[in-house]
């Protein structure tokens, strides 16, 4: 793409390349782009949550027409039969939560059917013992990861192995830790920016972390007894130590907008905020309040355990911010943990090292825009950025750096509504009356990220010139968007594209 050839950019900050003579695979260039463009807990994305996010101050979903009410609870309870099963496979409830939303004291109970968790053709008897199922299975990986980390430990004298404790700051070496890619030629550095795979990154002594050995709990995530002859596959000690550092400090740097939603939470003691942090082995921990302490302890102990189930794909930054939000919602850390692993199901592309399923995004967001507007398009030509890198975070993590905690949320659960409808089969033909006869989709994000640029096309073809002002116009997007407008205006891109994108895919135009 021609973004990933730009030679030089208008930014001071920018970074540059060695000898030119390197000529780096495409996929360790997406890589290294990665690691320069998504922004990791810097003060201006936490001040972009500080805005209250009360549903009360949010506008009305579908802009054009009057409000509808989510679901609400005796909604809620009348779409079930006497033996616990949805009504019509689950189509009423997915309508309704696509054009409305959900209470916000059901998303516990509401999310893993979204999520893929449980089928929506479950009774509750099925639920109940999938669940004692999974909960089995989400110990094992946390005595797994105990495990590794008392291995970890013990042949190292206490460090687990792979920690750089050479350099300064987990800001400080982003581009040295990839020389393997520097050659890539000069990007802008966006302020506050830093993040990298974490299989090559190298952070601080505050990342050395250690196994709690001897601290025993009741909390499935905080400890778990040994048990020798249990076993779960994980690519080499040295990856889960790698990723573990990295889960750590991202953990720790992790906002707090998620934490209020639950008052018990938001209340924790520093008893227990202390005692869990210890279980998970956190460093550097005592600036924080005891609400993000056990936040970050949380976060610690689900990372790691989808690290192990997902030995692929492992631990990347940037999943932290879509687990932050699921936990807010959710207490118990094992059904946190496999809504997380649904959620990640399709979110997991994001985070493959070839980049295919970044790429495909991005092109599909680059084709939405050029059919709907052939004249913003040709602009984004002339600056040679209609391969629409500038969204690149927006995709990676689902908009959540752009919208508030309670907006995120409302956006994730439309678009698990439409993930659920495919998995479940649902037929265009029971969406006629909704929406503007939108069909669902899966690719329900690239359609609002191709809103958000378009709701701008004024500014950026009269004003901005270059690839490095979109970014900063995309990145200013954060805390300004009205998220039932975007929601809005991407169904009619959907109502108007779908069909005509779904042709281009088949015929390779949209790779």
């Amino acid at each position: 793409m021609k973004a990933l050839r730009r030679s030089q950019t208008s930014s001071s900050t920018s970074i540059s390349s060695p000898s030119s003579s390197s000529s780096p695979s495409s996929s360790s260039s997406w890589i290294h782009l990665r690691s320069v463009l998504l922004v990791v807990a810097s003060s201006s994305s936490t001040s972009s949550y500080s805005s209250s996010s009360d549903r009360s101050h949010l506008k009305s979903p579908w802009s054009r027409r009057k409000r509808k009410t989510p679901l609400s609870p005796l909604q809620w309870r009348s779409l079930f039969t006497p033996d616990g099963k949805l009504r019509d496979g689950g189509s009423k409830f997915l309508k309704k939560v696509r054009s409305a939303g959900i209470d916000p004291s059901l998303r516990a109970e509401v999310w893993p059917f979204l999520l893929g968790v449980y089928d929506l053709n479950s009774s509750k008897e099925e639920r109940e013992t999938l669940r004692s199922k999974k909960r089995k299975e989400y110990e094992k990986l946390r005595r797994r990861c105990q495990k590794l980390l008392k291995v970890g430990k013990e042949s190292n004298n206490g460090d687990s192995p792979c920690f750089n404790q050479e350099t300064d700051s987990p800001y400080s070496d982003t581009v040295s830790a990839r020389e393997s890619v520097s050659s890539v030629e000069k990007i802008q550095y966006l302020e506050g920016d830093s993040c990298s795979r974490c299989n090559n990154n190298t952070d601080s002594d505050s990342s050395v972390s250690d196994s709690s050995d001897d601290i025993g709990l009741k909390n499935t995530f905080l400890f778990i007894e040994f048990q020798e002859d249990e076993h779960y596959p994980c690519n080499s000690n040295e990856d889960f130590s790698t990723w573990q550092r990295i889960i750590r400090l991202d953990a720790i740097r992790a906002n707090e907008d998620g934490i209020t939603y639950s008052p018990e939470r938001a209340n924790v003691s520093p008893e227990s905020a202390n005692v869990a942090a210890e279980t998970v082995g956190l460093k550097d921990y005592n600036h924080l309040e005891p609400r993000r302490i056990f936040q970050a302890a949380r976060l610690t102990a689900i990372l790691e355990a989808y690290a192990l189930y997902d030995g692929e794909i492992g631990y990347c930054q940037g999943m932290s911010d879509l687990l932050s939000p699921i936990i807010g919602v959710i207490e118990d850390d094992h059904d946190a943990f496999w809504c997380f692993v649904g959620f990640m199901r399709k979110a997991r592309h994001n985070y493959r090292l070839d980049e295919v399923g970044i790429r495909r995004q991005l092109n599909i967001v680059s084709t939405i825009i050029k059919r709907k507007d052939s004249h913003l398009y040709k602009h984004l030509e002339k600056l040679e950025a209609e391969d629409c890198f500038f969204v690149y975070r927006m995709v990676l993590v689902l908009f959540r750096r752009e919208l508030t905690f309670e907006q995120t949320i409302c956006l994730w659960e439309v678009m698990w509504a439409d993930q659920a409808a495919i998995r479940a089969g649902i037929g265009e033909s029971a969406w006629s009356r909704i929406r503007q006869r939108a069909p669902p989709t899966d690719d329900l994000l690239l359609y609002a990220i191709a809103a958000s640029v378009l709701q701008r096309r004024k500014q950026i073809i009269e004003r901005y010139m270059s690839m490095d002002e979109i970014i900063r116009e995309c990145n200013s997007m954060a805390g300004h968007l009205d998220v039932w407008k975007l929601l809005d205006d991407a169904h009619d891109l959907v109502v108007t594209l779908h069909d005509k994108i779904e042709e281009d895919m088949t015929n390779g135009l949209c790779k």
